[in-house]
């Protein structure tokens, strides 16, 4: 019997007791709370239908995008690396001081690209 007592004091107890007298009182009785139940039912299946129908719609969008998104990076991938290959290899094949002045050049001209410290060396004879 202490058991009893203790599940009746008990909060959560006494909620579910609540609910459960509430969904009692909320029972569709007789033609008008049938058919309003049923109308709620299809009016929740109705959006679920739309929601599903709208998700994939989006889906199929995406999925359509993906080449040409694809296609749009990998361009931007190609010229980003041109201009890194350029600003690397822009000056020892032609000289040094030319290559020197143009890749402090378009190193100043891209905002936020640290300069790197360049230079060269040579091999000496022991003699």
């Amino acid at each position: 019997m202490p058991q009893m007592n203790r599940d009746q004091r008990n909060a959560a107890w006494q909620a579910a007791n609540q609910w459960r007298a509430r969904a009692a009182q909320t029972q569709p009785t007789g033609l008008a709370g049938s058919l309003k139940l049923l109308f709620t039912w299809l009016a929740f299946g109705a959006l679920m239908i739309v929601g599903v129908v709208l998700g994939l719609f989006f889906l199929l969008i995406g999925w359509a995008m993906m080449p040409f998104m694809r296609h749009k990076m990998k361009k931007r991938m190609e010229q980003m690396r041109a201009l890194q290959a350029q600003d690397i290899g822009g000056g020892y094949s032609q000289g040094h001081s030319q290559g020197h002045a143009s890749t402090h050049s378009s190193a100043q001209n891209r905002p936020g690209h640290q300069d790197v410290l360049e230079g060269s060396y040579e091999v000496k004879d022991d003699r």
